[in-house]
């Protein structure tokens, strides 16, 4: 907004947490599902999540001045998608993509391939019975907010069922999912509740209470911001673990931390499981301003 002026349209949630999109919202941001919505000769931000490509497409058609605002691990799953199914004559192969159903994400990576080209797994049962025309031409990708161990299980029964089937050169997860995740599996064991702060549509922050609960402890809640909290599930609590979404901002973590102390007597130790210093550029054209 600071470059081009409010509104500016935004094609679905940038990321999935209310907190952020009302944020953006309040400062001249208009939220739509697709660009019929969208005035003619106005600026749309794509989200994080990643786009088919028929949606830059349809933009360039109507004069429409976009910025790509897809994250760059999910743009490296869309590379590698391309370079599996550009292998070309005998180097072609099918994608299995791992995935949840319906999630924006996977219908961006789904969307940079022609139909037919991508199979999805939702889970270890579909891998099980899924059937390639051909065994021997596969590759797998995966969506990047996922369970570690899930995925782990999903890739090991696609493995065993298609020796010769290719994967990624690097781990398709984002970082911050699975260092949340190894963090609240640490952690989880020791807790009586662990909660998470994240949005309820958020497939890393549901992943992250689904891990805690799987990693022995005794409760686990998904909180989307401190006003949804029901303090009654914190009765008989001494040790709280928390946690929040890769997409949820460390205001929510901090309100949730005075609202504490101002209700129980809190003692806080921090767990640093591992340190994040990576940094990303601004899409184009936003990465030549000053």
């Amino acid at each position: 907004m600071r470059r081009y002026g409010a509104p500016v349209y935004v094609r679905h949630e940038i990321v999935h947490n209310r907190t952020v999109v009302e944020g953006l919202e309040a400062q001249g941001a208009i939220f739509v599902e697709e660009l019929d919505e969208v005035p003619q000769d106005a600026h749309v931000v794509f989200s994080a999540h990643g786009v088919p490509k028929s949606v830059p497409a349809e933009a360039e058609r109507r004069n429409l001045i976009y910025l790509d605002a897809t994250c760059p691990l999910v743009s490296k799953v869309h590379r590698e998608a391309e370079r599996h199914f550009a292998g070309g004559g005998d180097e072609q192969r099918h994608i299995l993509m791992i995935g949840h159903a319906g999630h924006p994400e996977v219908v961006g990576t789904m969307g940079q391939l022609p139909p037919g080209a991508v199979t999805l797994i939702n889970d270890a049962e579909e891998a099980a019975a899924v059937e390639p025309a051909d065994p021997d031409k596969l590759a797998f990708i995966t969506q990047t907010t996922l369970s570690v161990d899930d995925t782990s299980e999903i890739v090991a029964i696609l493995r065993e069922r298609f020796p010769k089937i290719e994967g990624p050169r690097r781990e398709d997860i984002c970082y911050a999912t699975t260092n949340r995740q190894t963090a609240v599996k640490e952690l989880a064991a020791e807790c009586d509740l662990v909660v998470v702060i994240g949005a309820t549509n958020s497939s890393n922050s549901q992943r992250l209470r689904e891990v805690a609960e799987r990693s022995l402890a005794k409760r686990a809640l998904l909180v989307p911001k401190v006003a949804d909290m029901d303090w009654s599930e914190l009765e008989g609590v001494k040790t709280l673990g928390m946690s929040a979404g890769a997409s949820a901002p460390e205001s929510l973590v901090q309100e949730m931390i005075r609202e504490l102390s101002l209700r129980f007597d809190v003692q806080i130790e921090e767990r640093i499981v591992k340190e994040e210093n990576i940094n990303f550029r601004l899409p184009h054209p936003l990465s030549g301003a000053h």
